[in-house]
Order: C-alpha cells, then sequence, then structure tokens
C-alpha cells in the first residue's frame, strides 16, 4: 500500500518575518561567526528562542576525530537546557554560511531534528523551526513532525 506524507511549512522572506523571528534568525547568522569549521568550511549557526524572550545561541564545532563534533542546533539546545533548566523553548532558528562567507541553505541533520524532538516531548509544546533556505527564503515548521515524520520514542 502506497501512502503520501504531507509536509506543512510556512516560507517567507527575511524582510517578512516578524521581529521576534527576525531578531532570531539575526542571532543565528551571527552564530554563524562563531563556528570552529577547519574541515567543513561549513559555518552554521543556531539561535534558541525561550518562552521568556531570551535567546540562547550556538555554532558547530568540528574535531578531527570526527564524528566527536557538535551541530549548532544541538550546541544551542543543550546550552539552552543546561542554562535554563525546565524554561520552555518556543522557537528554533538555523542558517549556514559557506567558506565565502555567503548565507545558504541549512537544514537540521536527523540526530538534531530527534533532540527537537525530545526537547518538544519534555516541554509538552512544539517548538517552531525556521531555516535560512537561499536567496533570504526561510522556510519555517511549527513543529518538529513535518522534519521528522516517523519520529523515534519509547
Amino acid at each position: 500500500m502506497e501512502r503520501t506524507q504531507i509536509i506543512h511549512y510556512q516560507e517567507c522572506t527575511l524582510a517578512e518575518l516578524d521581529v521576534a523571528d527576525r531578531e532570531l534568525m539575526d542571532a543565528a547568522i551571527a552564530a554563524t561567526a562563531t563556528a570552529y569549521a577547519p574541515y567543513s568550511n561549513f559555518h552554521v549557526g543556531a539561535a534558541v528562542r525561550m518562552a521568556d524572550g531570551a535567546v540562547v545561541t550556538g555554532s558547530n564545532q568540528e574535531n578531527i576525530a570526527y564524528p566527536s563534533g557538535l551541530c549548532a542546533e544541538r550546541t544551542a539546545l543543550f546550552s539552552a537546557s543546561a542554562q535554563r533548566p525546565g524554561a520552555v523553548m518556543e522557537a528554533l532558528a538555523v542558517v549556514g554560511r559557506n567558506s565565502e562567507g555567503v548565507l545558504v541553505a541549512a537544514s537540521p541533520c536527523g540526530a538534531c531534528r530527534q533532540v527537537m524532538a525530545e526537547v518538544e516531548n519534555r516541554q509538552g509544546r512544539k517548538l517552531r523551526v525556521l531555516c535560512y533556505f537561499s536567496d533570504d527564503k526561510i522556510l519555517i515548521f511549527d513543529g518538529i513532525e513535518s522534519l521528522l515524520p516517523f519520529i523515534f520514542s519509547m
């Protein structure tokens, strides 16, 4: 039996984001400058907006002993959880920058998506995900289900 999975998302430009989402995306863009990416030269920044409006950022941190590094999304999510235990996370923005410094599409990897699913499960609330796609196009997902339709759970 063949089935179809529908992915729900919104699409807009940077200029069309509301003030809070634009600030979150700007924080993710700024976080690309803190990435340690000497092997891939792909600098990723992420920013998490907490329910109280605070923003926690992260960037990818590579290591010569691959896969010992950590993605920007998990760096930001784990930092937010460690610094603010029990606090609700509302949104996560993620953006990539190539070796020429140009913003490029970035989408969370499978491990990051599973961590986002755990965040949603733990807090009992969806996490909006904003991904820089290309040419100032932003994709907005209302929760992780559209990014990870067959979530692992126990």
